[in-house]
C-alpha cells in the first residue's frame, strides 16, 4: 500500500509523458481515458484502506531534497482530503468521455493539459505544508487558462481566460506574503506543526484576511464571483465540469484546512461577515439566476448561491455544519457538472445555449428530458439527493448557532426552487419551438452512461451517507477540538 499513493499522483503525469510522444489521434484518446479511468481506480483503493480512525494523514510522503532550512514539505491524505481527491479523479475521466467528439482542435495538448490538471488537485488537496499548498493552489491556474483559451467555444474566450486567471492570481498575493511571514516568525511551514501555533488575536485577524483574498476568489464570494460566469459561459463542457465539479472547492477547502483550524479566533471575530457575505451570495446568487438567459450563467449563477451554503455552514463551527457543507461540496461536485453536461449536450446538437431556442425538448428528447428533470430536484435538494443532506445539516448546525441567519438562508432553498423549476418548465415543456430544432437527436449511450454514473452518485450519498460521515467524524472532531483550545 505504500506505493499506491506515489503511483496515484505520477499516473496522470506519466501518461501526460507518454501522451506527447503519441501523433494518432485515436490512440492520444485511449491512452489518456484509460490513464485516467487507472488513477481512478488507485484512488478508490486508497479509500479502501483508508484508517477512519486515525487523525493524522496517511499514506504520508516527505520530501528531503529542499536545501531551505527546515523546509522538508509533507504529502499525506487525511478524512478531509481523501474525497476531494477522489471526486477530482473522478471528473476526469467524466471530462474526457464528454470530449471525444466535441474537441476537434489540438488534442494531445488538450489531453495533456486535463492529465496535468488532475496531477496538480491531487497534489494541492494532499499537500500538508503550507508553501507546498500555495505552489500547487496556484499551478493548478495555469492548464485552466489554457483549458477556457483555447478550447472555449466563443470568441471572448481569451478575456475568460484572463478573468479566470488574474482574478484568482491577485486575490493569492497576500496569501503568499503571509505564507513567508509564518516561515520567518514559526521557522516552519509544516501545517502538522503549525497547527500546535498559537498566534496572537492580532497577528491572527491579519493573516486571517490575507487568506481569506485568496480562498474567497476562488469559491468564489460575493462580490469576487465576477469570473466565474464568464469563465463558464467561455470554457468547453469539460472545462465547465472541472470548474464546477472541483475547483470551486479549492476555496472552501482551505478555510476548512487552514483558516479555520490555524486562525481560530480570528475565524470566530469574522463570523458575522461571513454570514453577511454568505447571506448575500445566496439571495443575490438566486435572484441573478431568474433573470439570466444563456443556459450557462443559470447554472454559474446557481453555483454562487450553493457555495454561499457551504461556506455558510462552515463558520457555523459545529459538527453538523462542517459535515453538512463538506458533503454539499462533494454533491455539488457530482450535481452541478450533470447540469453543465447535459448544457453541453444540447449545445453539441444545436449550436446555442440561450434559452429562447428550447422549448418542448420531452417531444423528441425524452431520455434527455428525465435526466434534466432528475438532476434539477438533485439541484434543489429533493429528499433521497446528497445535496438534502448536505443542505439540511448545514443549516441545522447553523440554526443552532444563529436561528435568525439560518431562517433568512432558507430563502435560498425557496428561490433555488424557482429558478430551477422555472427553468426546467421553460426547457423540457411547451410548445416545441420546430422553427430552431430541425431535427431529432436524444441522449447517445456514451452520453447516457455518464449521465447515469453521475445520477448514481448523487443518489448514493443521498441515501448511504454514513459512509462519508465515517470518514468524516474523526477529522472534523479534531479540528473542532483545535479550535476550542485555542
Amino acid at each position: 500500500m505504500a506505493y499506491i499513493f506515489p503511483c496515484t499522483i505520477l499516473m496522470p503525469l506519466c501518461g501526460a509523458f507518454f501522451i506527447c510522444f503519441l501523433k494518432n489521434t485515436r490512440l492520444i484518446k485511449i491512452v489518456g481515458l484509460i490513464n485516467s479511468i487507472v488513477t481512478l481506480f488507485l484512488s478508490i483503493i486508497l479509500w479502501i484502506y483508508f484508517d477512519n480512525l486515525l487523525v493524522y494523514p496517511q499514506y504520508m510522503i516527505q520530501l528531503n531534497w529542499s536545501p531551505i532550512e527546515n523546509f522538508q514539505p509533507k504529502l499525506g491524505i487525511d478524512g478531509l482530503s481523501l474525497f476531494f481527491i477522489v471526486l477530482s479523479t473522478a471528473i476526469i475521466p467524466i471530462c474526457f468521455m464528454a470530449s471525444l467528439s466535441g474537441i476537434k482542435k489540438q488534442i494531445k495538448e488538450y489531453f495533456i493539459c486535463f492529465l496535468i490538471l488532475e496531477a496538480l488537485l491531487i497534489l494541492v488537496f494532499s499537500s500538508f505544508d503550507i508553501f507546498l499548498f500555495y505552489v500547487f493552489f496556484e499551478g493548478v491556474l495555469i492548464p485552466m487558462f489554457l483549458i477556457i483559451g483555447i478550447w472555449g467555444s466563443r470568441e471572448r474566450k481569451i478575456r475568460a481566460g484572463y478573468y479566470f486567471f488574474l482574478y484568482t492570481l491577485v486575490g493569492s498575493v497576500l496569501m503568499l506574503l503571509s505564507i513567508l511571514w509564518i516561515y520567518f516568525k514559526t521557522g516552519t511551514t509544516d501545517l502538522v506543526v503549525l497547527y500546535q501555533i498559537k498566534f496572537s488575536e492580532f497577528e491572527q485577524i491579519l493573516l486571517w484576511l490575507a487568506f481569506f483574498s485568496s480562498f474567497a476568489v476562488k469559491v468564489p464570494m460575493i462580490p469576487f464571483h465576477i469570473w466565474l460566469p464568464e469563465a463558464h459561459v467561455e470554457s468547453p463542457t469539460a472545462g465547465s465540469l472541472m470548474l464546477a465539479g472541483v475547483l470551486l472547492k479549492l476555496g472552501t477547502y482551505g478555510f476548512l484546512r487552514f483558516s479555520i483550524p490555524l486562525f481560530s479566533l480570528a475565524s470566530i471575530y469574522f463570523t458575522p461577515l461571513i454570514y453577511t457575505i454568505s447571506l448575500i451570495g445566496i439571495i443575490y446568487g438566486s435572484l441573478t439566476t431568474l433573470r439570466q438567459i444563456d443556459l450557462k450563467k443559470i447554472i454559474a449563477y446557481s453555483s454562487v448561491a450553493h457555495m454561499s451554503f457551504v461556506t455558510l455552514g462552515l463558520f457555523a463551527l459545529n459538527m453538523q455544519s462542517l459535515e453538512g457543507s463538506i458533503i454539499l461540496m462533494i454533491s455539488h461536485g457530482i450535481v452541478s457538472p450533470a447540469l453543465f453536461l447535459l448544457v453541453g449536450i444540447l449545445y453539441d446538437r444545436y449550436h446555442t445555449r440561450l434559452l429562447y431556442y428550447y422549448s418542448g425538448l420531452v417531444h423528441i428528447m425524452p431520455l434527455f428530458a428525465l435526466f434534466f428533470v432528475i438532476f434539477t430536484m438533485a439541484n434543489i435538494s429533493l429528499p433521497g439527493t446528497g445535496s438534502f443532506i448536505g443542505e439540511f445539516l448545514s443549516l441545522l448546525g447553523v440554526y443552532s448557532n444563529n436561528n435568525s441567519v439560518a431562517i433568512i438562508a432558507t430563502l435560498g432553498i425557496i428561490l433555488g426552487a424557482a429558478y430551477s423549476l422555472w427553468l426546467c418548465n421553460r426547457i423540457i415543456f411547451g410548445i416545441l419551438k420546430s422553427d430552431y430544432i430541425l431535427y431529432i437527436s436524444d441522449v447517445n449511450k456514451r452520453e447516457f452512461a455518464l449521465l447515469i454514473v453521475l445520477l448514481l452518485g448523487t443518489l448514493w450519498i443521498g441515501i448511504y451517507p454514513n459512509l462519508f460521515f465515517s470518514t468524516l467524524h474523526t477529522v472534523v472532531s479534531y479540528l473542532l477540538i483545535n479550535v476550542a483550545n485555542f
